[in-house]
Parts: C-alpha cells; structure tokens; sequence
C-alpha cells in the first residue's frame, strides 16, 4: 500500500525542478508509506512520477517504485496490491519472461509489456490506482480497481497536469488553485460525500473505478482530457447477471459462495509482514475472520473499538465470535473524550468535505490493528452486494405501501411519526411494549427516516429521500446546482426491480465515495493497509448472478451469506438488529460539541463566508438543540464542511 504522485509539465524543466515538485507532492503523502520514497524524471517531456512505499510484498529494494520495465518503455507508480500475481508470474514465466524480484508491481509491469495495459488490469486480480507512462508512445495511463477501493485525483495546477492518490498532493503545487466547484458542494450536501468524478476543487476529478485514462503528452498543453474508458463495469455485470441469474439449489449457491470466499479471504493474506482483521462480531467481519481462521495455522489477531454508550457498543459480540473461532482477539473501550479528540484531525485525515461519522471509530480501530500488524482485512461490501442495508427492505415496503395507500393516508402517517420526538422512539422501542426482535437500536432515527419516504411519489424518489442528508441542496448552498448524475437520472438505472436498482445504486455510488473513502483514509493514515476480500470481482460477479431470494427473504438481506457463515459461527452469536459503527453525534451535539458546532454554525460567519444561507441551517441547529428532532447528519454534514474549510482554505 502506498501513495503515488506525479505530473506533466508542458513547459518541461529542469530534471531537479521536476523532481523537486514531485517530491514535495509526495512529501504530503508520507502516512500512506513511511517505509521508503522514490522520484523518477524525464526533463525533455517534463514527466515526473512519486511514490511513497508501505512495503508489504518483498519488502527488498527490488520493490522500490517508480519501477521501470525490463525492456525500459514503462515506468509505473503502484497503489495496492495484485494479489494473484503469483499465479500471473508463473504464467508469464511459462511465456519467456523473467523476474528480478517478487514483487507484484513487476509481474503487473511484465503482464502490461506482454498484453497491454487493458488486458493486464482484466486479467489482474487485486485493489490499486496506478499510473503508467508509455516512453515509446510518450502517453500516460491512469487506472483504477473494479471497485473503486483505492483512490485516484486528477487534473490541472496551472498548465501542469497533476495526480495523486489525496488531494493534499496537488495542493503543494504552487499554480494550483484551491477554488471549492459549487456543483460538488451541493452534491456533498446531499450524500455526505463528493460524488465521483467530481472532486470539491474546481477542475480537479476522480477517476472512476474500473477506469482508464489516457492522456497523451501533447494534449497536456491544449488541456485537453480524454473522457477515462470502462476496462470493466459494474453496470454490465448486474443487468448480465439479473438476466441471467444461477440456476443453482440453495445448498449448491452456498457452497459456491464458500468456496469464493474462501479464495479470496486467501488472495488477501498473502503478505510478507503481519496481518489481521477488523472484527464486529456482525454478519460481514464475522465470515471474513471466520474463513481467515479456517486457512490459519495460527490464531488471526482481530481488533474492535467498543464504547460505553448503549446501542453504538459492539464489541461484547466481537469477543464472543472471536472466542468461539479461537483468534488472537485485541480490544480496547475507548470513552467520549478519546473519540471526540479524532474530529479535529478529521479534515486533514479526509482532504476533502466527508461526513460518514463512522469515520471516527474507523480511525480509531486502524489505530489500534496497526500497533500489532501492517495489514487488515475488512469485511466491507457485503451490504451492497448481499442486500444487508435495512433500507432495501423498507424502501420495498414502503413502495407496495405506495402502490394501494392514498398519498395523503401516507403523508399523515410520516407527519404522526416524524411529530414523535427521536428519544421518546427510542425509549418506546427500549421498553418491554415491543418483542425483541423489534427492539431496534436509534429506532427514533430510523423512524423518523422512513417517514421521511412514506408520501414518496415514485420508487425513484423513495431511494432518493433515504440517501438524501438535505433534500433540496439548491436552498442550502449558494449557487449550488448539482450536475446530472446516476441519482437524478433513475432512466438510465439497470432494470432490475427496485431493490435490485437499490444495491446497484448504492455499490456504484455510496460504496466507493463513502465506504470505501472512510476505510482507505482512516486505515492509511495509520500506515496501515486494509483490504475488502468480499470485493474480489468473481464474489461481486456471483452475487449480482443470484436470484432476489438468496439475497432478501422474510424481511431480512444477507440470507445467502448468513447460511455460509452458519457452517463457522452459530446464529446465535450474530443474528441480532443491525447497529452500524457509529459514535453519539446527536447527543454530542447537545453537549460537549455544541460550542464548536455553535461557533462553526454563526449566523454571522456563515453569511460571510458565503457558500451557505444561515437559514434552513439555523432552523435545524435550534431543532437539535431542543430535542424536537434529530437533525445529526445533516448539521454533520454542515460541521464537516466548515470544519474542512477552515483547514484549507481559511477563514
């Protein structure tokens, strides 16, 4: 795991001026690799490419990028890892060609000199961003994993083009010109996160996953960019899948699953330095550090962060999960004061506007698993995959409701529930009025969610008012109008029923742009590698292939992958309502955050600085406070992006 730097400067230079400005891009990237650095120049084109190294497979200097080819037309810096490179290398070795080292970058070099660079990533198996520049054809290739689990910037400092993997690279290039894109800001204000390819910066952009970018040399003057082509896409491979699902029994679709899973829980331990797990004791991390076990001669070490707060701890259930399989189990409570002390690191952490609270246990756990190991598996991705989010379930519900139920019984029906204060839900819902199974945690937030979908007028809508933190982000930010997207553009969803519409939306969008963002973030800056096995592309490939009723039955998601982690772990460790990693915003809001959220929210401050109206935000502010509603992530979300303001660009 690394990060990786570079640009093209029309104008040429100097090789030490061009190695200068690349090592200082570099420089900011210092926490993605500690272990070593490297600069590669070439003056007469004005080409210069960074690396910063974490080093985990063959930690010699053989590894050391940027790497050059054997035959010297490709230089390559490398972010992630290609995990079966073994087998790749043998089948290259078989085909003539030869290996100074055993490192994967250069099996991913050797397969590009001997299939080119499209076939090379289709046939790679692994995470990673990476940039590959042709001397011969004096063109540089950006690429991105299917999924999107490592993260890739572009685009100009003055009439240089630039990447990195954070957007603080580009920042340390004098001519760049940190202007907020006030699209971006309203496409925050609704997801919480800057949907790709938009980048909060005007004219800077994120490569897509499962993208190539080709920008020949000479385009660099005319800033001229190529749109990045699909080498693979997640799209294709759910409409070819719902077309064409499994015709397997129940029993032969979990053993196949297993058998996947397996593989790639195997792909993601190979390493040459130690390697553990994140472990909830939930459904995902659960299986991963289940087939980890199965596939370990020694006890895996796993880590959890628990808390003192009732409905946001965890980790009870992580240890009893971890001492049933038997692993090395590491956890730590860590108390109000210790998690609020992350928030003020989190715009430097995140680099851009980022409001998944989530965030904050994640630095945390990373933290901790890198005090014992480099490396970290994840079980990320089994949600959108698997249909875990209750979401799917409710938004199903809600739309069959819509279906036969007049909008105006429905629309009196959200405003009964939404009159209802959050913590008067919650303290229903805790008492003994309701079974247990019903006893769900923040039930008052989830409540007041679902009634904000109930007079929903479209399927469309329904999944635009759950994902949505303010609705209407034009009355917020000003001149804020959000560009067309996947989101505002449901035609051009696959048709695959609507749950089906929802998982898509959510692995293309949400995954990469939040989840997926949250965990590389939080995990490098602890200098530590966390991997995603439930997002090698044959598991995604086999769930987008199984029929509605292995992934969602009798009201719950997960079934398929709830029967593979049944042959491990008994039901009764980890079949409870879904919780989330969160931390107490709301309540930290009405107390030990509401000086810092008061000062960030003025009035005052907020007219004049000029990106938002005080109002609608105020009025929220003033609900919160009062206890009337919970308005957490959304003033989150507000918080975020002040917070993240006031680090780059002032006040």
């Amino acid at each position: 795991m690394c990060g990786i730097a570079g640009l093209i400067d029309p104008k040429g230079g100097t090789a030490e001026a061009l190695a200068r400005a690349a090592r200082s891009m570099a420089d900011t990237l210092r926490h993605r690799g500690p272990d070593d650095e490297g600069v590669w120049v070439e003056a007469e084109t004005g080409v210069a490419l960074a690396h910063r190294r974490l080093s985990i497979i063959d930690l010699s200097a053989l590894g050391r990028q940027p790497m050059e080819s054997a035959n010297r037309r490709f230089v390559i810096v490398f972010n992630g890892e290609i995990y079966n490179y073994a087998a790749l290398q043998m089948e290259l070795a078989n085909m003539g060609e030869r290996f100074r080292s055993h490192s994967d970058t250069e099996v991913l070099l050797s397969a590009v000199c001997r299939w080119g660079i499209e076939d090379a990533l289709k046939r790679a198996n692994g995470m990673f961003a990476l940039a590959l520049y042709d001397r011969e054809n004096r063109t540089l290739h950006l690429a991105r994993d299917r999924m999107g689990q490592k993260p890739l910037y572009y685009g100009w400092a003055g009439n240089s083009f630039a990447f990195a993997s954070e957007l603080k690279a580009l920042r340390a290039l004098p001519q760049f010109e940190a202007e907020v894109d006030r699209a971006a800001l309203a496409s925050f204000l609704r997801h919480g996160y800057v949907p790709a390819p938009k980048a909060i910066y005007r004219g800077v952009f994120k490569l897509p996953p499962g993208a190539i970018l080709t920008l020949p040399l000479n385009a660099v003057g005319a800033r001229d960019l190529a749109n990045p082509r699909p080498y693979w896409s997640l799209q294709e491979v759910a409409s070819r899948g719902q077309a064409q699902p499994l015709t397997l029994s129940a029993g032969e679709a979990e053993a196949e699953l297993d058998a996947l899973l397996r593989d790639a829980v195997r792909y993601c331990m190979v390493s040459d330095v130690p390697v553990g797990a994140f472990l909830s004791g939930g459904i995902d991390s659960s299986t991963v550090v289940a087939l980890m076990q199965t596939q370990s001669s020694a006890p895996v070490r796993t880590f959890t962060i628990g808390f003192h707060e009732a409905g946001y701890d965890e980790a009870a259930h992580a240890a009893e999960v971890a001492r049933h399989l038997g692993t090395d189990h590491t956890e730590i409570y860590v108390d109000n004061v210790k998690a609020r002390s992350v928030v003020p690191e989190l715009a430097q952490m995140y680099d851009e506007p980022f409001a998944d609270s989530s965030q904050i246990p994640t630095a945390l756990v990373s933290r901790l698993a890198r005090e014992r190991v480099t490396v970290s598996l994840s079980g990320d991705g089994g949600d959108e995959l698997f249909g875990g989010y209750n979401r799917y379930v409710w938004a199903q519900n809600a739309d069959r409701l819509r279906a036969f139920a007049p909008r105006l019984l429905r629309n009196l029906a959200a405003r009964a529930m939404a009159a209802v204060p959050v913590a008067c839900w919650d303290t229903l819902f805790a008492s003994g009025l309701f079974p247990k199974r019903l006893r769900l945690p923040q039930a008052g937030d989830k409540l007041h969610k679902l009634a904000a979908v109930l007079d929903a007028p479209t399927s469309a809508e329904i999944y635009r008012r759950l994902v949505s933190l303010w609705p209407h982000p034009e009355r917020v930010a000003i001149d804020g109008v959000e560009t067309a997207s996947l989101l505002t553009s449901p035609e051009s969803w696959p048709q695959i029923g609507f749950p089906g519409q929802m998982m898509f939306l959510d692995a293309a969008g949400y995954l990469p742009d939040d989840i997926l963002v949250k965990l590389d973030r939080a995990s490098m800056a602890a200098s530590l590698e966390a991997r995603v096995p439930l997002l090698d592309h044959r598991v995604v490939e086999f769930a987008w292939r199984l029929p509605r009723h292995f992934r969602l039955r009798g009201g719950r998601g997960k079934w398929l992958l709830r029967q593979v982690l049944k042959r491990y772990v008994p039901p009764s460790l980890t079949e409870r309502p879904k919780m989330g990693f969160g931390v107490p915003i709301d309540s930290w809001l009405r107390g030990p955050l509401r000086d810092w959220a008061e000062s960030l929210l003025d009035e005052t401050r907020l007219r004049d600085e000029g990106f938002f109206d005080p109002a609608p935000i105020r009025r929220r502010l003033a609900e919160h406070l009062s206890g009337r509603r919970n308005w957490q992530h959304a003033l989150w979300c507000i918080l975020m992006f002040q917070s993240w303001k006031e680090r780059w660009l002032g006040r």
